[in-house]
C-alpha cells in the first residue's frame, strides 16, 4: 500500500509536530515524501492526524466469552474508536498463563484483527494468587506486561516474586489494586449514596491499601510497578508522592473516572457499575488533576464488554464494567481538552505515546520508518454516540446519548486502512 494523507492537522509530541503536514506511507511504514502513483489519498482537510491511539488495558474475552466478545469484534471496535494497538488482559477461559494461550491469541489477531493486539499474561496461574505463572514462555511468546486484572494478587510476597522475575524479561508488573477485605463484596462506592440506595458500599481505603503496599515494594525492590485504573483522590497523592522520591511507580485511570461521580448509580443504573467504583466529584478532580501534572501517566479504556443478561439485571448482580473503545477519545477530547483546556498533544501523549512507552512497543509516533499506524479524528463538529451502532458485540455503556468531539474518520493499522469514514 502507498498511502498519502494530505492536508491534516498533523500533532505527533514525540517529534514536537503540532501542525499542518503530510504523511506518506509505503508499505507498512511511515516514509519520505516520495511521487504518485499512490494506492490511496485521503484528504485530511479539517481533521486532526494523530500517532495511533495505544489501549494498555483491555478485555477481548477472547478465549472462552466469545458470546460477550471476541478478538475480531473487539479489534474492530477498538478501530472505530481510533485505536490502532491494544493490549488485552488475561482473565480469559482458560487463564492467558502459558504460552499456548498466548500464541492463539496472537495467532487469530493476525487472521482476524483489525489493530494490533498484545496479549498480557496472567502474574499466578489460574489468576488464583498462589503460584507464578509460566512467565518465561510467555515472554517468549510475546506477552507485552503480567498482570492478574480482574483480582488483585493479595499475596504480597508473590506480588515481588513476580515484578522481580517480570524485570528479568524486560517486562513490567500491572496491578490491580483491591484489598478484597475492604471490599467486601461492595457494589459501589461507600458515602451518601450508597447509604441513600442500601447498597454495600466500597471504601477508598480498598484501593489505596493495595497501592500504597506496591509503591513500598517498588521502593525496596527498585523495580518498576504500574498501577491500573486509579479512581480515588488517595491514589492521586499517593502516587504523585511516590514519584517525587524517584519510586519507579506508574498508573493509569479511565474515561469514566473523569467524567462520571457515584450519582450515576442513583437510579441503580448497572451500566454505571464498575470496579473500582465510581467515585466523588472531589476523587474526579483530583483525577482529573493527576492527569494534567503528570501523576497519572496514561488514559485506558479497561474495555469490559459484557452480554445484556449480564448487565440488565438488578444492581447487586450486574456485572462490573463499560464497553470502552468507541467512546475514550470523545469523553478525553470533549472534557479534557474542550472543558479543562488540556493541550491536544498532551492527550496523546496520555492515549498513544505514553501506554507504547510502557509496554515497549516502539509505536506512539510519526517518525520516519516507525510503524504506519495513524489514527485521524474530526474534533470541531458535535456527534452523538449511538450504542445500537457500535461495532462491539456488547452494548453496555452508561454514554448512549451522549454529545461528544472527537469523532474517528479513519484508523490505519500497519499501513492498512481498518476503519474508514471518509467513505
Amino acid at each position: 500500500m502507498k498511502l498519502l494523507i494530505k492536508n491534516g492537522y498533523v500533532v505527533d509530541p514525540v517529534n514536537s509536530v503540532n501542525g499542518a503536514a503530510d504523511i506518506y506511507v509505503n508499505g507498512n511504514k511511515i516514509s519520505e515524501p516520495f511521487l504518485d502513483p499512490y494506492d490511496k489519498i485521503i484528504d485530511a482537510s479539517g481533521k486532526y492526524v494523530f500517532p495511533g491511539l495505544i489501549d494498555a488495558h483491555c478485555h477481548l474475552r477472547d478465549p472462552g466469552f466469545e458470546y460477550r466478545e471476541d478478538i475480531e469484534s473487539g479489534t474492530r471496535s477498538a478501530a472505530k474508536g481510533g485505536f490502532t494497538s491494544v493490549a488485552c488482559m488475561p482473565n480469559t477461559r482458560p487463564v492467558c498463563d502459558n504460552a499456548a494461550v498466548v500464541e492463539y491469541i496472537r495467532s487469530k489477531a493476525k487472521r482476524t484483527g483489525k489493530c494490533n493486539v498484545f496479549p498480557i499474561g496472567a502474574v499466578s496461574k489460574g489468576q488464583a494468587g498462589e503460584e507464578l505463572a509460566e512467565i518465561g514462555l510467555m515472554a517468549s511468546e510475546g506477552i507485552v506486561a503480567v498482570s492478574d486484572d480482574g483480582s488483585p494478587v493479595s499475596n504480597a510476597g508473590l506480588m515481588m516474586k513476580a515484578m522481580k522475575y517480570a524485570s528479568d524479561f524486560g517486562l513490567t508488573v500491572i496491578s490491580h489494586c483491591e484489598d478484597m477485605s475492604l471490599a467486601d463484596g461492595g457494589q459501589m462506592n461507600e458515602g451518601h449514596v450508597s447509604t441513600m440506595l442500601g447498597l454495600r458500599g466500597i471504601p477508598a481505603a480498598a484501593e489505596e491499601v493495595m497501592i500504597a503496599r506496591d509503591i513500598l515494594l517498588s521502593s525496596y525492590t527498585g523495580l518498576p510497578v504500574h498501577i491500573a485504573h486509579i479512581s480515588t483522590k488517595g491514589s492521586v497523592d499517593m502516587i504523585r508522592e511516590a514519584k517525587r522520591k524517584g519510586i519507579r511507580v506508574t498508573c493509569e485511570t479511565c474515561p469514566h473516572y473523569f467524567t462520571l461521580t457515584e450519582e450515576a448509580c442513583i437510579g441503580f443504573d448497572p451500566m454505571a457499575k464498575v470496579n473500582p467504583p465510581l467515585r466523588t466529584s472531589d476523587d474526579v478532580s483530583a483525577i482529573i488533576e493527576g492527569l494534567f501534572d503528570g501523576t497519572i501517566d496514561m488514559i485506558v479504556t479497561d474495555h469490559a464488554p459484557h452480554h445484556s443478561d449480564e448487565k440488565n439485571k438488578e444492581f447487586a448482580l450486574a456485572n462490573n464494567g463499560i464497553a470502552g473503545f468507541e467512546t475514550a477519545f470523545g469523553l478525553a477530547f470533549t472534557y479534557l481538552v474542550r472543558e479543562e483546556g488540556m493541550p491536544v498533544n498532551k492527550l496523546i501523549s496520555l492515549m498513544s505515546v505514553n501506554p507504547s512507552d510502557l509496554l515497549k512497543l516502539g509505536r506512539g509516533e510519526l517518525s520516519i520508518g516507525s510503524p504506519a499506524d495513524i489514527s485521524i479524528f474530526d474534533v470541531d463538529n458535535e456527534y452523538v454516540f449511538d450504542r445500537n451502532k457500535a461495532s462491539s458485540k456488547s452494548r453496555n455503556t452508561p454514554f448512549d446519548g451522549w454529545k461528544l468531539y472527537g469523532q474517528t474518520y479513519a484508523t490505519i493499522v500497519g499501513g492498512n486502512v481498518t476503519y474508514d469514514k471518509f467513505r
